[in-house]
């Protein structure tokens, strides 16, 4: 089972985030079905500036959703995190490696977030700076890799 499932993105600004968010309210209807046991899920950035806020355009499509994104605040990856996580997902694949070599003892549990993807890219195309489209094609394809990962761990 894992307790901490830690989704990492470039700048933790938008995909990350997103995923993040989609997973624990996905995730919550689910526990609330009294089907699974508690899971923490995070996220972080490769690349991130501490504290940056949520890209407003990806805060907006959620609120639409339903899905509250709340006050988040971008943190960049450090050993700490991947150490504390148990299962961590990235949003392309070349960032498997970034995170491996961040932390060696992550090796085994990292997995990109469309390891299972049906919509043929496992990687999540990052729309920060497009246009609405691409934010919402984006998100879309989040919440499909998210539920596959729920389906599959819980």
């Amino acid at each position: 089972m894992f307790a901490n499932v830690l989704i990492v993105c470039h700048a933790n600004v938008c995909r990350s985030p997103a995923a993040e968010r989609l997973a624990a309210r996905l995730f919550a209807a689910r526990q609330s079905a009294g089907s699974a046991q508690p899971i923490a899920f995070r996220s972080a950035g490769l690349h991130a500036i501490d504290g940056h806020d949520m890209d407003p355009v990806m805060r907006r499509l959620l609120e639409e959703r339903g899905v509250a994104s709340g006050a988040h605040r971008a943190r960049r990856l450090d050993g700490k995190l991947v150490r504390e996580a148990d299962l961590i997902l990235v949003t392309e694949q070349r960032q498997v490696k970034d995170v491996e070599a961040l932390e060696p003892t992550s090796r085994g549990k990292v997995y990109p977030l469309g390891k299972w993807d049906t919509w043929g890219s496992a990687d999540v195309a990052d729309p920060h700076g497009r246009d609405v489209g691409a934010y919402r094609d984006s998100l879309a394809h989040i919440e499909h890799l998210v539920i596959g990962w729920l389906n599959k761990i819980c």
